[in-house]
């Protein structure tokens, strides 16, 4: 595959500004996403590909035909195109750092803004190869522009090189993935494929089939504001309540305390004034009944505190997702092809657990199991976030790998 040609693709895409809005219900959540998947859409159909639909929800769908004599699965491949609202997504100016020599990357020397291996030693995974990372001000969009690249270039490889044989494909392009929607509208039966991928991981090797359980938390807690220089016995400051909630949750069971499989609570969003004030929590474990508890503890917490300060605190707990192993162990087949695909192109496998979710974890659900493989991108959601070229290059071949290796398997 031409480095340079994909290169070309990618910054194409992260140019184009698709920050999702969590607090619009409207799908998709913000209008600029249907400027990337108007551009998609176009592309696809230029490159050959068939049945190209762009719907009302803004899901992208495309169809590369089978060229075997033969019945195999028709198999699936997903990203999404909208970028996450942790970090502005506007104005994006990827930068191009060739044979990268492992020392620190100065993102914007005005802000003093330094990408460093002595933070981020995944850094020195890729020396020598050619990075690509944000001027500092913006992210830049690998997660999941990186994908959406790959999911293109192997299609456009297979069908200008048909002497590779693969069955029917289809692809999707999701919106509002980052606000957790981004399965929501999607239509498995009309997708129509056994099993999908999505190309929505981190580094290089990582192949994963188990993800968080997953629920958030909003906890309102109501004040009573009087002047304040009449307040005593009157006023309730509701930041002050706020204050109890959040001391009664687990210190060392937070993002930035915990690692592998362990769970936690993440304060995500606090806005408040003695009136009103406004938590937002998520909640995360890939144990089923650890899950369980973690919910049950905080409704135990706000119920403590209601009778305390008398029923001022409302709580409304919503599961956003679960753990996708428990669809797709029954078929571990289609993770053993992504393995065995790997190996052969000499990529080690990194199979683990994702903390976090992707697409996959909902349409595991809704009866597409869904494997995550590796796009690329390191430090999402923030100004330092970046991808190697040479990766993205790396799992544009694993997925034709895998188109491949289903027609040798299901011969």
């Amino acid at each position: 595959m031409n480095k340079q040609h994909i290169i070309n693709r990618f910054l194409k895409y992260v140019t184009i500004d698709t920050e999702s809005n969590p607090d619009n219900p409207a799908f998709p959540s913000s209008e600029n996403q249907w400027d990337l998947a108007k551009v998609l859409e176009k592309e696809l159909k230029e490159i050959g590909m068939e049945d190209v639909e762009l719907d009302e929800n803004c899901y992208i769908m495309a169809t590369l035909p089978s060229n075997i004599d033969y019945e195999v699965p028709t198999i699936g491949f997903v990203a999404h195109i909208d970028t996450s609202p942790d970090f502005t997504g506007k104005n994006v100016k990827p930068q191009i750092h060739e044979n990268y020599d492992g020392k620190d990357i100065i993102l914007n020397k005005e802000q003093n803004i330094v990408l460093s291996p002595d933070y981020f030693e995944d850094l020195l995974i890729y020396k020598g190869e050619t990075l690509i990372t944000t001027d500092g001000t913006t992210l830049l969009g690998a997660d999941d522009k990186a994908g959406v690249t790959e999911i293109v270039s192997a299609m456009e490889y297979l069908i200008q090189h048909p002497e590779v044989k693969h069955g029917k494909i289809r692809i999707c392009f999701t919106p509002d993935e980052e606000v957790g929607k981004g399965a929501h509208k999607f239509d498995v039966e009309k997708f129509g494929a056994k099993w999908a991928y999505t190309m929505d991981g981190s580094r290089i090797g990582e192949l994963e089939y188990e993800s968080f359980n997953a629920a958030s938390a909003v906890i309102t807690v109501n004040g009573r504001m009087v002047h304040p220089g009449y307040a005593k016995g009157k006023m309730v400051n509701s930041m002050y309540i706020a204050q109890e909630v959040i001391g009664g949750f687990p210190a060392l069971e937070t993002p930035e305390t915990t690692s592998k499989r362990e769970g936690f609570y993440h304060l995500c969003d606090l806005h408040g004034e003695v009136e009103k004030t406004v938590l937002q929590y998520i909640i995360r474990d890939f144990d089923k009944e650890k899950f369980a508890d973690r919910k049950e503890f905080v409704r135990n917490l706000i119920k403590e505190l209601n009778e305390k300060h008398g029923n001022n605190i409302t709580l409304e707990i919503k599961d956003q997702y679960y753990n996708m192993g428990e669809k797709i162990k029954p078929v571990m087949h289609i993770v053993d092809i992504a393995e065995e695909v790997m190996k052969e192109l000499n990529i080690t496998p990194i199979i683990k657990a994702i903390r976090g979710g992707t697409d996959g974890s909902q349409l595991s659900y809704k009866g597409l199991p869904c494997p995550n493989i590796f796009a690329g991108g390191h430090n999402f959601h923030g100004r330092y976030e970046f991808v190697s070229a040479e990766t993205i290059v790396k799992a544009s071949e694993v997925i034709v790998g895998i188109a491949q290796k289903v027609t040798v398997n299901f011969k």
